[in-house]
């Protein structure tokens, strides 16, 4: 399965894109929250999404808000990254429409056990479809 990993701190995309890798899923990164949507609204995008909260160019609860309005078969699963001491990002991530959250820093088997969640829901979504 395809996973867009958008995050524009190079060295928190380069751990995030190591561990899924080694959980044997394919990476696309954006490195901001403009790239990450041109990503996003183009056919053939990466089903489930690990999203930093503060990523650059674009916001990214907008990003969200715009992947829910947008009239789709298959809604991509949508994993917010929020910071530890943030509880308000998180809330508003999930308000927006974000399926699922990881706390930064995050634990690499808690990540991907998230994404492996999202990988089943997806799996589900398909059979109801």
């Amino acid at each position: 399965m395809r996973v867009l990993i958008a995050e524009d701190d190079l060295t928190s995309r380069l751990i995030l894109s190591a561990t899924l890798k080694r959980g044997n899923y394919d990476i696309i990164e954006a490195v901001n929250g403009k790239h990450a949507w041109e990503v996003l609204s183009n056919g053939g995008a990466p089903r489930l999404v690990v999203l930093d909260r503060n990523v650059r160019g674009m916001d990214c609860l907008d990003i969200v808000k715009r992947l829910r309005n947008h009239e789709s078969a298959q809604p991509p699963y949508i994993i917010m990254l929020t910071p530890k001491t943030n509880m308000e990002h998180m809330l508003e991530g999930l308000t927006a429409g974000a399926d699922d959250y990881l706390i930064r820093p995050f634990d690499r088997r808690e990540l991907l056990a998230r994404v492996e969640v999202g990988r089943r829901m997806l799996e589900v979504r398909d059979k109801l479809v």
